[in-house]
C-alpha cells in the first residue's frame, strides 16, 4: 500500500508561483511513475505531468515551459513547481503513482487562480 499526501496548494494571483509537494510512503518510490493530475469544476480530471523512474517527464501542452516536475528519491517525494500561473489552472491537483499494474491517488490540493 502507498499512500500519497499533497501540500502546497493555495491562492495565488495570476502570473504567480506555487510549487506544490506529493510525498509518498513505501519503499518503492523510486521505481514508480509519479504524476500529478488536476480536476477542475465541471471538467474531467487531465494529467499534468508525468516524470517516470528514470527521470524523464512528459507534460501537457498547456503546461510546457511553465511548469516542472521533478522527484528526490532520497525523500520519497515529487514536485511540481508552477510559474506565470493563469486563471485556467485553477482546479485541485492530486498526485499519482503507478507501478506494475498497481495506481494510487493522493487526496488532492486546491490551487486558485484568481486576483
Amino acid at each position: 500500500q502507498v499512500q500519497l499526501v499533497e501540500s502546497g496548494g493555495d491562492l495565488v494571483q495570476p502570473g504567480g508561483s506555487l510549487r506544490l509537494s506529493c510525498a509518498a510512503s513505501g519503499s518503492i518510490f523510486r521505481l514508480a511513475t509519479m504524476g500529478w493530475y488536476r480536476q477542475a469544476p465541471g471538467k474531467q480530471r487531465e494529467l499534468v505531468a508525468l516524470i517516470f523512474s528514470s527521470g524523464s517527464t512528459t507534460y501537457a501542452d498547456s503546461v510546457k515551459g511553465r511548469f516542472t516536475i521533478s522527484r528526490d528519491n532520497a525523500k520519497n517525494t515529487m514536485y511540481l513547481q508552477m510559474n506565470s500561473l493563469k486563471p485556467e489552472d485553477t482546479a485541485v491537483y492530486y498526485c499519482n503513482s503507478r507501478r506494475m499494474g498497481l495506481e494510487y491517488w493522493g487526496q488532492g490540493t486546491q490551487v486558485t487562480v484568481s486576483s
